[in-house]
């Protein structure tokens, strides 16, 4: 009999630590063991546990009703407010954009008005529901141009958003401006606070400056908070936050119309493990008030001893100051942003690449956290052989007959060989001797080459690339 623990452990070999501060996205690193165990284990006591019906379950409801309390208390929310838990940022994205649609049903073609910084997830939510995305170009400083924003707002918008911060550049937007703007014209305004909701507050709190983008604000309708990243939870929750009962409303869905129980959902999802929320509150509850202030501490110490690496590097420059906990730095000519990015996963370090979008070329990006500040010695020293690798390989070239290639490609008109080629061309996918797929372990060439497609071409082959890789492993008779 096999043993699916053991295999279990071999296969997690093969991915990103989650502890030990070094992995800079997807992954937020208290740097402490015992809250990692109290979130495993409310996970695992509460594993079978369904949120769908609050009845069943009244425990996950009380746990969500707190973590709503908590959050309120951290966004200056007023005593009507209200808010649920969701499965992450996107379905709190989502759900903030269904909301908005549905609580105009007049508007036969609804909008809504993004700057070009606002997370893809609202393109997401623009191609699930209909709701046509008005991207507005942002300012020098990468923050929504709000004047241009109040001019994009017509009478078929919907919703109106704000960054606190943005993703790619870490800076909060104008949310002041915004929200007036929103409000002049009857229109929902949603603050994406996914990274910042749980690290802003208490940056205030540390004297650390930082613009207006909570309840605080008029006119700001509802605030998207993700407890997975620095709330240092479990992965698998957020919060969807609204300033009174009335806005939440039309977020809600039942069906009457079958034989069966009648469906009532307040998210997207009908089924939903209790594991996540009970994982969440656990944490909440055993870090409270003053641990996430002491945390927000050591993550800003950790921001400002990576920005004084980055700045002492020859070749490196911010792309934007920071607001919170994210940090973009970018290249001059002398060095190849993605072969920089290889070299610092080479030694231990998971950053991540951004391509290069509109007028502004590519970066690196940084989601720096707690854990991350007992290591920040090593991260300069491997920052400094970075540089140097890199400078010393020399830039990434890709063949200007490739790109023309690519420049000419129509991804609409792509076949299934195409794709396959392109694929294999790109460095993407490659096969072993038994003829599986294989990623590669340095991606510079890869990303060189998709930095020179157009973003349609972009996300064309990359959903290519995710089709190829979800491909079923059966069993042996």
């Amino acid at each position: 009999m096999s043993d699916p623990l053991a295999r279990l452990r071999v296969m997690q070999g093969a991915d990103l630590p989650v502890h030990g501060g070094r992995t800079l996205a997807y992954v937020y690193d208290a740097g402490d063991p015992e809250i990692d165990r109290i979130g495993r284990e409310a996970v695992a006591s509460y594993a079978a546990s369904n949120a769908l019906d609050p009845t069943a379950f009244p425990s996950l409801l009380q746990m969500e009703n707190e973590l709503v309390g908590f959050a309120c208390g951290l966004v200056d929310a007023p005593d009507t407010a209200v808010g649920t838990v969701t499965s992450g940022g996107t379905e709190s994205i989502l759900l903030a954009v269904q909301g908005a649609r549905d609580c105009r049903p007049e508007v036969v073609r609804p909008r809504m008005v993004l700057p070009a910084t606002a997370h893809a997830a609202f393109h997401k939510a623009a191609h699930y529901y209909g709701v046509e995305a008005v991207m507005v170009p942002v300012g020098p400083d990468f923050r929504a141009d709000a004047a241009a924003m109040a001019d994009a707002i017509d009478d078929e918008t919907v919703l109106v958003v704000a960054s606190a911060p943005s993703y790619a550049h870490g800076v909060v937007d104008p949310v002041t401006e915004i929200a007036a703007a929103a409000a002049a014209r009857g229109v929902r305004c949603h603050v994406d606070a996914c990274i910042g909701g749980w690290v802003l507050p208490y940056a205030a709190r540390l004297g650390r400056e930082v613009r207006p983008w909570t309840f605080a604000v008029e006119g700001v309708t509802s605030i998207s908070v993700d407890t997975h990243k620095y709330a240092y939870a479990p992965k698998g929750t957020s919060l969807l936050l609204h300033r009174d009962a009335a806005l939440r409303m039309p977020q809600f869905f039942a069906s009457a119309a079958w034989p069966g129980y009648t469906m009532l959902n307040a998210t997207t999802q009908s089924t939903r493990s209790g594991g996540p929320v009970a994982g969440t509150w656990a944490v909440v509850e055993h870090i409270g008030d003053s641990g996430y202030i002491e945390l927000a501490r050591r993550a800003f110490a950790a921001v400002d001893a990576i920005i004084a690496c980055i700045e002492s590097e020859p070749g490196l420059r911010l792309v934007a100051t920071p607001d919170s906990t994210l940090v973009t730095l970018a290249t001059d000519d002398s060095l190849d942003p993605f072969t920089l990015t290889d070299e610092l996963v080479s030694r231990g370090w998971y950053v991540q690449p951004q391509l290069s979008f509109g007028t502004e070329g590519p970066s690196i990006h940084l989601s720096v956290s707690a854990g991350t500040l007992a290591h920040v010695e090593e991260f300069a020293v491997a920052l400094s052989g970075s540089v140097s690798a890199a400078r010393a390989a020399g830039p990434v070239v890709v063949d200007v007959g490739v790109v023309g290639f690519i420049e000419a490609l129509d991804p609409a008109a792509l076949s299934d060989e195409d794709f396959d080629g392109l694929l294999a061309a790109s460095g993407l996918v490659g096969s072993s001797a038994e003829g599986d797929l294989e990623l590669p372990t340095r991606t510079a060439e890869v990303n060189a080459m998709l930095d020179v497609a157009s973003p349609a071409m972009r996300e064309t082959l990359l959903k290519a690339f995710l089709d190829r890789l979800q491909r079923p492993v059966r069993s042996p008779a």
